[in-house]
């Protein structure tokens, strides 16, 4: 199968889970709660189910996603050197109260790095594409969509305060870098946002696997760079919780790790 034929069937699943499991529940499901306090929705898991079914025939590797117990997923990444990785609903808080902010992502990895990504916001109708090698896209225009660099004072910032420790978080409202930051509540388009050059800079302090799985590679492919809070190698920090401090461009980027860094 060429890789634009792979890339189709991908895309052409995630579109019809979203029109026949996502968007028929959006404003009409209640929500529970897992054991580690995150919501999710009956939405959530019939996404999930109709992922798990159709994208084996698409690769036939393993799917983990997120509604899975914390032991099915870690014998699945043990247990397997290719797998789809997805959330079948990120920003499932956003879904449950009408928020238009939210996505199915899926990736397709391989060694434990990406090597195909979908993230599919079904409100806004963006469908955001990447492929190892071969770039990222929107709707099929290729990103950045922006090719304006601001200056860091200018910059518009993704940041999410909850999983930052140490003085960062303070430092970070009272003398920020940047002119403004953002948090919607979806890392995966936040990923996406940033690809697209929306965000100009980035910083999270500990993402689980679905949630950057599909997104990294977006950024990655537009052009972008991106380390961890505590390691220069991105792929060197936890799995299960990895943070992330990242820029479109390379100069911001240099500015923007040094500052993050040096207020830990």
């Amino acid at each position: 199968m060429s890789d634009q034929a792979l890339l189709d069937q991908v895309i052409a699943a995630v579109r019809q889970v979203a029109a026949t499991e996502v968007m028929p529940r959006f404003l009409r499901v209640g929500g529970s709660r897992k054991e580690d306090g995150t919501l999710f929705t009956e939405a959530d898991l019939a996404s999930q189910h109709a992922l798990v079914q159709a994208l084996p025939r698409i690769v036939d590797c393993p799917v983990l996603g997120e509604e899975m117990s914390s032991a099915e997923q870690e014998a699945l990444w043990e247990g397997h050197t290719e797998l789809w990785v997805i959330d079948p609903i990120d920003g499932t808080t956003n879904f449950f109260h009408g928020l238009p902010y939210f996505a199915i992502s899926v990736a397709l990895m391989k060694d434990g790095r990406p090597q195909l990504g979908v993230i599919y916001n079904p409100v806004t109708d963006e469908l955001f594409t990447a492929q190892l090698g071969r770039g990222a896209y929107l709707n099929g225009q290729r990103l950045p969509l922006k090719k304006h660099v601001p200056l860091m004072p200018e910059a518009i910032a993704g940041v999410e305060v909850k999983w930052l420790g140490g003085k960062l978080p303070q430092r970070l409202a009272a003398l920020p870098p940047f002119g403004s930051q953002r948090n919607f509540g979806a890392s995966t388009l936040d990923w996406c946002y940033l690809a697209a050059g929306r965000f100009d800079l980035y910083v999270h302090g500990g993402q689980r696997l679905w949630d950057y799985a599909a997104g990294c590679l977006m950024l990655s492919e537009a052009g972008g760079s991106m380390t961890s809070l505590y390691h220069d190698d991105y792929w060197d920090d936890d799995v299960w919780q990895r943070s992330v401090i990242a820029a479109l461009d390379p100069c911001l980027f240099g500015q923007w790790r040094r500052w993050v860094k040096s207020n830990l």
